[in-house]
């Protein structure tokens, strides 16, 4: 994180987690020689990312005022949303500030490309949709490889760059099929040993000691298995650690819950957070709704930089 008092832990390669350009960064495993300025998730002891960036213009503008307020790491784009061309040049001009990766969508509205079999009326189908199709093998494999890249190609288009790292909306990146689509996608483009993919799951113990949303959070961690692995072998870093899972209900005091996602942290862990503003846009197409205003006013809050001064470390 960016916010003064808070210390860097030094990376694998001796980098510190101030350095925001890598070189020849080793990691353990199969992946190794992983260098270049987008891998600065590695060098941290903690990254924290804002998922939906670009889902309305309300959301957008939330997390770039966390951005701006140096509460964030990294924010996971949405390209498939009307507005993303120019959220992604407000974006942009905070690149500095903040790691901007890719939110693969493919639950929520309209695709980007024709998609007769998964979309035919020109809306992506529900997560519980998508995960039957995935555990029955009948995914429009085609229709989906076709979409994945139009989605990396339509971030590099309007960012200026490629995607620091790469996730999915409901985590749908995670997938069986889509995970293997996903990286034969990002490697064609040259993005192998470049960027990272985020791994949503984390071990049981970590998640029951956490307590928050853990049926959630092992759901996802079972349909994601492997994923890890896998990302690693195709020359993709991931980080080891991940929590951040949430009920959405504006009436939790988000502040206690932040406290017990940093609990039982891997090596490079990871913490999803859903800060925003809200719109009509947004009531009419997510039910999470006013508990990202509530997230951000956390963020942007004293106790948030003094939590993370006090945090535990095991």
């Amino acid at each position: 994180m960016r916010i003064a008092g808070v210390p860097f832990v030094q990376g694998e390669g001796g980098a510190s987690g101030a350095i925001r350009h890598l070189a020849a960064t080793p990691v353990r495993g199969n992946v190794c020689a992983l260098s270049g300025p987008d891998l600065d998730m590695l060098a941290r002891e903690i990254t924290i990312c804002a998922d939906d960036y670009g889902l309305t213009q309300a959301v957008s503008s939330g997390i770039l005022e966390a951005v701006e307020a140096g509460r964030l790491d990294a924010t996971g784009a949405m390209t498939t949303r009307p507005h993303w061309k120019t959220a992604a040049r407000d974006l942009a001009s905070l690149s500095g500030a903040v790691e901007a990766g890719l939110h693969l969508d493919l639950t929520l509205g309209p695709p980007l490309t024709r998609m007769p079999i998964l979309a035919p009326q020109g809306k992506l189908p529900s997560i519980g949709a998508l995960i039957r199709l995935s555990q029955a093998g009948r995914l429009p494999e085609g229709e989906i490889r076709a979409e994945i890249a139009a989605q990396i190609d339509a971030f590099g288009e309007h960012y200026g760059r490629a995607p620091a790292f790469i996730d999915g909306h409901q985590h749908v990146h995670m997938l069986p099929g889509i995970r293997d689509w996903l990286f034969e996608a990002a490697a064609e483009r040259g993005l192998s040993r470049k960027i990272w993919m985020r791994d949503s799951s984390d071990r049981f113990s970590r998640i029951l000691r956490r307590g928050v949303e853990a049926p959630k959070a092992m759901i996802v961690a079972l349909a994601g298995r492997g994923f890890g692995k896998a990302a690693r072998l195709r020359g993709f870093a991931t980080n080891e650690g991940f929590s951040g899972y949430s009920a959405f209900d504006p009436r939790r005091d988000f502040g206690k819950d932040f406290e017990r996602y940093l609990l039982a942290p891997g090596k490079r862990h990871l913490i999803m957070c859903h800060p925003g503003r809200v719109d009509y846009e947004l009531e009419q197409i997510d039910p999470a709704t006013y508990s990202r205003e509530h997230e951000l006013e956390f963020l942007l809050s004293e106790r948030f930089k003094d939590m993370l001064s006090a945090r535990p470390k095991g």
